[in-house]
This record gives structure tokens, sequence and C-alpha cells, in this order.
């Protein structure tokens, strides 16, 4: 047989799916990147900008820093009518409870300092005084002008229940209440959970009313003299009418979460509540919380179990179950408006007709639009992990953080430099960049755009350009681009869209395999027979590897030996769909002929018998002629290794075998071997149907296109049973395997 030498070739055409960054439409021809929703806008830089859940920006609310602590922790606020602030500040250790006056020119005194671990709660009362809460074994303390003039009014450790935490102290209007109550202050507590009365003027401290939960975490007095109190445990809303002798609290709403942080109320009666945790289920004990060690002033080392959020706090860690808002409507109907994955709420407001809710762990304060759940607005980022009080103040909304121990105001009007940067816009490739587009169009703002060729625009991008009414920008051509808002009164984004076409690169066939005597259905189904794996060869320590996809995993095959698959992997940077044509020739032939073109997969399985046995290569072609047109279509390409075609058995010359002299049942056999396209691979030979036994070539090694077999066999002992006529006629047959498992066989009989 003649033997022929073939080259396969592999043609491609297409792209892979889109690869662009957020908001990038098409896949081929123009592009579009667009920034609309929310978590893409998160992404860019701002300077007093807000951003609405829906991918709104707007302007925000200018935002100050007021007051450094120099700590950790800032647990409370408050802000007395002369527009001083009050900060509450804590620590890890015993003696960290500290009060500072802030005054409106930003001089800090210190007015408190207490052997506590710190002040929980601040709160300017109905009569002007400011009542401090510390915690733990707390006390309340009304305030004077100096660290020392503070006045005891409440000790927990007078009391029968003598609880661990103080969490709220609120203080009831006198003119509201019958007399004799005017004035009275509340004070919440934990482990156990109670709410305190404390009478105006003065005296013993009574218990106003007890729960089964674990704390009451936040009070808010109402201008009806309804007292709201939020607990830990069972995330339960309990109403309190502090204006009928002999009243029992009446429990409003059990929220889904386990502990209620922050109570509001708005100009109409509604109660805002915020939640945290997951609340166990009904017959649950709820598990033991995290524990706070506390030193205390012997040196003594006392654990405390408090609220899965004030822990968060203090480890600076998030509650995997985020927060929910919830409104409780004047008729007393509960709802939930919004909830937050990320975030825990630690404090609510209700200030210049919007909720506010101060979040960590990533010190975010949020504006909740009441009137449509599920919407809320990022109005500003804290320079620190945690939001944790508000209190009203002149002009503002004072937020108190944590992590660090910070006091900002949040200003009641808009920021007069809102200016949003998008993140690095990264196309993959050269471009050239097209029209703006903006919504909403009749916008108050200026936007900028600027491109360059490295990732960091500090390092040699193009200067900002100003875009036109009509959307147009001159900017130099290159991968990478970035846009900027500057906003003006009441100007908005919600969404930005820059028109690019990348430079048309080549397709590229990273590799190609053949694969003899294995067959890939067009399903890729997995094969009940016995598989092959087409896998790619593993590169180098030092060899680049090519771009890796999804197809570089192992291709299941059968094996099949009358068939040959060709798998390839190719990549278009431009993210262009591909199609593939496969070629082949013979080794030393010139010309390439086609197997299949128009081929979707990355993979070609055809029958060998197309082929005469010889020696082949292929050759894979990229082309992205489907997504271009015809002057614009480039292609790329691959040729394999060279492989073998053979599906023709060896030919065995002629067997001779003779009864070897003198040797009792023995048979000396010869004869040769030739194949015309791949050595021989193995022999075997059977005496009267006896089993097959392994032969080897003369020289033992088997790897020529011919060998000679020159053995002894040993005739079978014959049995009682078999049916033999002539006991000295006997059968010798030969197999012979070429390298490929193409067989042939040759008997002859001894006499």
């Amino acid at each position: 047989m003649r033997l022929r030498i073939l080259t396969l070739v592999v043609v491609v055409s297409g792209a892979l799916p889109c690869w662009c960054g957020a908001g990038v439409a098409g896949a081929q021809g123009t592009k579009l990147w667009t920034v609309s929703r929310y978590d893409e806008m998160e992404r860019g830089t701002r300077n007093g900008v807000a951003i609405r859940n829906d991918g709104r920006i707007e302007a925000g609310p200018a935002t100050v820093l007021l007051y450094e602590t120099g700590g950790n922790y800032v647990w409370s606020v408050a802000a007395d009518a002369a527009g001083n602030a009050f900060v509450g500040m804590g620590g890890t250790a015993a003696g960290g409870a500290v009060v500072m006056r802030v005054a409106p020119d930003g001089k800090a005194t210190k007015v408190f300092e207490g052997k506590e671990l710190g002040v929980q709660a601040l709160r300017v009362g109905a009569d002007g005084h400011v009542y401090a809460a510390t915690s733990p074994d707390g006390k309340v303390y009304q305030l004077g002008t100096a660290a020392g003039n503070a006045v005891l009014v409440f000790d927990s450790a007078t009391t029968e229940e003598k609880p661990k935490y103080l969490w709220d102290v609120v203080q009831a209007a006198g003119a509201v209440y019958a007399v004799g109550k005017g004035g009275d202050l509340y004070v919440a507590a934990g482990v156990p959970a109670v709410v305190y009365r404390v009478p105006a003027g003065g005296g013993k401290a009574e218990v106003a009313f007890k729960t089964v939960d674990q704390h009451i975490r936040c009070l808010l007095m109402g201008t009806d003299g309804m007292l709201w109190a939020g607990s830990d445990g069972s995330g339960v809303i309990y109403k309190f009418d502090t204006r009928t002798a002999g009243a029992t609290p009446f429990a409003v709403y059990a929220a889904p979460k386990k502990e209620i942080t922050a109570l509001a109320m708005d100009n109409a009666g509604n109660v805002y509540a915020a939640g945290v945790g997951t609340r166990p289920a009904v017959g649950v004990q709820s598990p033991g919380l995290p524990p706070l060690p506390v030193t205390g002033a012997v040196g003594v080392t006392i654990t405390f179990s408090q609220p899965g959020s004030a822990n968060a706090a203090t480890a600076n860690t998030l509650i995997p179950e985020g927060s929910e808002i919830y409104r409780i409507a004047a008729d007393g109907s509960p709802a939930k408006l919004v909830a937050l994955k990320e975030d825990v709420v630690y404090a609510l407001a209700y200030h210049d007709g919007s909720l506010l809710a101060a979040t960590g762990n990533r010190g975010r304060v949020y504006r909740v639009d009441v009137a449509m759940p599920g919407r809320l607005t990022d109005v500003a980022h804290l320079e620190a992990s945690q939001g944790t009080a508000f209190a009203a103040g002149a002009g503002g909304l004072l937020v108190g953080t944590s992590n660090s121990g910070k006091v900002f105001r949040l200003e009641d009007k808009a920021s007069a430099n809102a200016t949003y940067t998008s993140e690095v816009f990264d196309a993959l490739g050269y471009s050239q960049w097209g029209r703006v587009e903006l919504l909403p169009v009749a916008s108050e703002l200026d936007l900028f755009v600027r491109s360059g060729n490295v990732e960091s625009p500090l390092m040699g991008w193009s200067e900002w350009a100003p875009v036109s009414k009509q959307g147009t920008v001159t900017v130099p051509g290159g991968r990478f681009a970035q846009w900027k808002a500057v906003l003006r009164g009441n100007g908005m984004v919600q969404s930005v869209g820059l028109n690019y076409l990348q430079k048309n690169l080549a397709p590229i066939v990273d590799e190609v395999v053949v694969q003899p005597g294995a067959r890939v259905a067009a399903s890729v189904a997995q094969p009940q027979n016995q598989a092959v794996q087409v896998s790619f060869p593993a590169t180098g320590a030092n060899v680049q590897a090519f771009v890796p996809d999804t197809n570089a995993q192992p291709l299941t095959a059968q094996k099949d030996k009358t068939a040959v698959t060709v798998r390839w992997a190719a990549h278009d940077d431009n993210g262009d769909d591909l199609m593939f044509a496969v070629w082949y020739r013979g080794m030393g032939e010139r010309n390439w002929r086609l197997l299949k073109d128009t081929i979707s997969e990355k993979f070609l399985s055809f029958d060998s018998a197309l082929l005469p046995d010889g020696r082949y290569e292929v050759r894979v072609v990229a082309s992205d002629a489907p997504v271009h047109t015809d002057a614009e279509t480039l292609t790329g390409e691959r040729v394999s290794g060279e492989f073998v075609v053979d599906t023709t058995p060896p030919v065995p010359g002629v067997l001779t075998a003779t009864l070897v002299p003198g040797v009792a049942a023995k048979i000396h056999a010869t004869f040769t071997a030739k194949d015309a396209t791949s050595p021989i691979g193995h022999a075997e030979y059977s005496v009267d149907a006896g089993p097959w036994q392994y032969l080897e070539p003369v020289g033992r090694v088997s790897d020529s296109l011919e060998e000679r077999y020159d053995f002894v066999a040993a005739v079978p002992v014959l049995n009682a049973t078999d049916q033999v006529t002539d006991a000295r006629e006997h059968v010798i047959a030969v197999r012979v395997y070429d390298r490929y498992e193409n067989m042939a066989a040759v008997k002859t009989v001894v006499r």
C-alpha cells in the first residue's frame, strides 16, 4: 500500500459571548457601556452625592466633620437649644464613660466622666437638662456644666432586678401629663428587660413594666404621652400609656427580627422601627449572645450578655442576617419598608420630612422613602465603620460614629460641590469613543469624559473633555475610559452610556489536537462504552498558556477506531462570535482540502475512511465574518501536529510450522508480518484453539513496519474427552496487530 502524508486544517469564524463590564451592550460593531444600576453607581467615587437604590444619583446633604474624639466608640449624641452637641463615648475597659460638650465654635469640654464602660444614651429632657445613661451596671446622671457636677438620678444597683445594662432614657414633657407625672424619666434596661419610671424631681424608681425578653433596647416618647419600647430577644415593639395609672404594656408588633435597635416617629404619628438578627422560632429559646468582657474597678473581670447589634459594633463584624425597617401606622397596622442585606441599623431619625437610618458596618446613612416601600437612598458614606446615633441639631442632623469615634453633621442643605466620578471602564482593546447617552436628558449638570491606555487615570490619561448637550465628546482613542458628573441645583443622573467601537482584531486559534480512534457525538452525550479524553497538552513552566475558557476542559469521546476527532481552542479579543472550518493535507503535499466548514462547536469528528492511510496534519482558521463585512473580516489559524490514519491491517507472510524432531509435543513456526503505515504492535498465537499466547518478534522489540517471528510452541495435552481422529494433526493460528489495533490472522496445519 502506498503511504500518503497529509495535513489537516481547521478554519474558525465568529466570536465569544460578551465579556465587557457593567451594562455593555452588543457583541460586535458599536457597543454601549452603560452605568445605570445601584451596584454600578456604587463602584464610582462620590463627593456630596446621594445614590438611590434604583441607580439615580443626586446631590446629597453637605457633610461636615464636627468633632473627632480620638477614640473608637461614640455611642450616643444629643443637642441642646443653644446649639451645643453632647457626645457620649465609651471603650472596652472601665472608665471609658465620658461625655464631651462641643460648642458651635467646635470647642470641646468634658462634662462627665464615669467608671462605667460607656455612655449608652444621651437625651436633652423637656426640662432642658442633659441625661446620660451608662452601662454596664448602669446609672443615669443629670449632667452639669463640668465633669464633677453630674447628679445621680438612677442607680440600677438599688433596684430589686439589678439589671446589667441601661440602653436608653427619655423624659416626659410635664405640661402633657397629670399632676405628679410631668417630667418623669423612663429608663430602658436589659438582663432582665425592664422599663423604670424615675419620678420628676427625684424619688425612688419604680418598675413601669417588665417583659420576658432579654433587653429593652430603645425608647420613644410620643407627644401624646405614649411611650414606645423595642425589645431584644423576641423583637417586640410595645407601647405604654404613661398618663394612665396602672397601665400595662401592649405588644403592637412582633418583628421578624429578634432585636429592635431604634425607634422614630413622624409628625403624623407613624412610628418607625429597625430590626436586626434572626428571631428564633416559636417555642425555641433564643441562643446565648456573645459575651463582652468588662474590667471592673477592683481588677475583677465580669462577663455580660449584650445584644447582637452592640456586639457587632464592638467587634466591627457584620450581623449576617442584615436588618429591616418597619412602619407602625397611626392606626396600629405594621408594614415592612426596606430590607438591608449588608447593613445593621443602629439609629433612626425623622428629620426635615425624611426618615434617616445610620448603619454599620460600612458607615452609611440611608434616606428611606416612606411612601414607596423598598426604595432608599444612600445619602452619606461616613469615615467610620458604624453610624451609631442621631440627634437633631441647629442646621442639620448630628451623626455619631464608631470605629472610629467621630461626630458629623448632615446639613439641611444640599452639597455645593456634588461630584460623581464613575469607575474606570476597560474596553479590553483599543477603541474609538463615540457619543454619550444621558438620562434624564434635561438634567442640570456638567458631564465630562476622559480616556487612556493604562488602568490608572493618574498615569498619562487625557484631560477631562466636556460633553455637549447633544452628547458629543472628543477624547483620544484608547482602552480605558471614565466619566464625571458635576451636579447643579436639582440635577440628577439616572443612566450614562458611552458608545465605543473596538478596533477589530483577528481571532486566535490557541491550540489544536487530533485524536485518532475517537468519536464525539454531536450532542456530546456521555458515552456508554469505553471513553477517550481529548484534552490539550500541558504547557511548560516557561511557556505562556493560551487564554483558558470552558472549552479547555476534557472532552469525552467514544473509542472508535473508524473515526478521528479534531479539537481546538480559539478566542477573539473583540468578543466576536466564531465559526470554524477544518482542512487537511497529507504530509509533503502543498494543497489543503476542506473537510467541513461553518462549524459552531470547537471540535469535529469524522470517519477515518475519508482519508487514505497515511500521515496528515490539520489547520484551524478562525474568521469573524459572521459579525463583520467582507472588507473588515479577519482570520486566524493554527496547524496541528502530524497524525496517522491507519485503517488497514498488517499483511502476514506465509506461516510455516513443523513438529520438532525428537521432541514430544513441540511445534517450530516462522512467519513475517508487514504493515504499510504503522509499526507492527504485537502478535499472538494459539495451538489447537487453545488460549492466545503473547508472541515477541526476533529481536524482541516490536518497532518496525516489518517484523519476523521464529518460535516454538507447546502442543496441548489431550484429554480423555477430546474427540480426536488423528492425534498427530495440529492447527496453529497467528494474529498480528499494528500500532492502531488493526489485525490480520493466518493459520496452518501441522502433521
